[in-house]
């Protein structure tokens, strides 16, 4: 028996049915418990964490890591007449100066070729690696020399020069600073080899160095000239930053202000009285002095008690590179000046006496070349002493008091290595 269907189904008849649809009841929707609707959160990975730390810190990350880079050159640096110290500064500046040709060759409207597009993009990073590099070891040579406050502002400076090398702004001002730092790295670097390999310091160094540094400038502005065809742009970009810094640097040297790189001051002090003696490799000294064990902080005697007859003894040694001989005849030497300052109640600070027939002797000593002055009968009150170059550079200074000793009981020194 066929079913009939309904009428109103629009189902023709003759046609093959299909499964009927049956309406189902609204059913209500099973509501999930809210503490499951919250979206799960997946725990971030260590990798991610480090990250973060280094997004939200991350000056802190660019200090530390800068002041590491430099405790570490602290720590290891050889000295400054070292073969392989000298050979690698040059290296780097000969790097360095390469790098800045071509970011001025290819940094003005013009593309790299193809073969270096790859690694065109970490220039920057190379840049300030080398700029780093060479502003580092030059601040220690700097503050190993350094004396006056005069010097020490302008190791100021070049400290500020090698903090700002490390952070992104100073970065972004691109060749125009680069070359002023390279300006005075050449200057730097030949302010130190100059003298090492004539075997003597001389102010007139210096200025051949900034001479040098002068025409490493006008060489890279005549290249980049010629590659531009821009002559305003290589002027602004190139040549006045670079000849700019040798016109400061210059400037700075009249003023006195730049220390007497490489020569340094490794030890100085006040003493009662200094004995020269035989030592195992050959003449040695003993350093007499009266202080006491708790004030490890000073050099000697510089709270001076004097009694009528002392004389006050400076004692000092100074670091000169190995190449530096003993003056002789007709010879080209370091001559040094050993200048005594007395504070005035009325005048103030005056020169009292002044060595100035010394020269330096061997150079390439650990232990430096060593000399001492006296003065007999000094004065009550305070005192400076400084070692100067000729030129008037000091190398060290060292300030004491003198007080009256009214005891007459016998008195036990103290001695030193010096």
């Amino acid at each position: 028996m066929t079913a009939t269907p309904e009428p109103g189904l629009g189902v023709e008849p003759g046609a093959e049915q299909g499964p009927l649809l049956v309406p189902v009841a609204d059913v209500p929707a099973t509501t999930a418990p809210p503490e499951d609707l919250v979206p799960t959160e997946t725990r971030p990975t260590l990798g991610e964490r480090v990250r973060g730390l280094r997004t939200r810190y991350a000056k802190w990350e660019l200090a530390l890591f800068f002041f590491a880079g430099f405790a570490y050159d602290i720590l290891t640096l050889p000295r400054i007449d070292n073969r392989f110290v000298l050979t690698k500064h040059g290296l780097y500046l000969a790097i360095l100066g390469l790098l800045l040709l071509a970011e001025l060759r290819w940094s003005w409207g013009t593309e790299p070729p193809r073969r270096l597009a790859r690694v065109w993009r970490f220039r920057e990073d190379a840049l300030h690696f080398f700029l780093g590099g060479l502003l580092s070891p030059y601040t220690l040579f700097y503050f190993k020399s350094a004396s006056g406050l005069t010097a020490f502002l302008f190791l100021a400076g070049v400290f500020g020069l090698l903090v700002a090398n490390e952070l992104p702004r100073f970065r972004a001002l691109g060749p125009v600073v680069r070359v002023g730092l390279y300006s005075f790295c050449v200057t730097s670097y030949f302010a130190y080899l100059l003298p090492v390999l004539s075997g003597y310091y001389s102010g007139k160094l210096f200025v051949a160095s900034a001479g040098l540094s002068c025409v490493a400038t006008l060489l890279l502005s005549l290249l980049a000239r010629w590659w531009s065809g821009d002559w305003r742009r290589t002027l602004r970009h190139v040549a006045l930053p670079g000849l700019g810094i040798q016109g400061l640097l210059l400037g700075l040297y009249l003023l006195k202000a730049i220390p007497p790189v490489p020569l340094s001051m490794l030890a100085s002090g006040i003493y009662h009285g200094v004995e020269v003696v035989k030592g195992p490799k050959g003449r040695d000294y003993r350093l007499l002095h009266e202080r006491p064990e708790w004030r490890p902080w000073q050099r000697g005697d510089q709270d001076f008690r004097a009694r009528p007859g002392d004389k006050v003894y400076f004692f000092a040694s100074v670091f000169a590179p190995a190449s530096f001989k003993p003056q002789r005849a007709g010879d080209k030497g370091t001559r040094l000046v050993i200048r005594w300052y007395y504070d005035d109640p009325e005048k103030g600070w005056k020169e009292f006496h002044a060595y100035d027939d010394l020269y330096l002797g061997q150079g390439g000593r650990e232990r430096g070349y060593r000399t001492f002055a006296s003065l007999t009968n000094p004065r009550a009150g305070d005192w400076r002493v400084s070692m100067e170059t000729e030129d008037g550079r000091e190398i060290g200074r060292l300030s004491f008091t003198v007080t009256p000793d009214e005891s007459t009981a016998p008195r036990v020194f103290k001695a030193d290595a010096g």
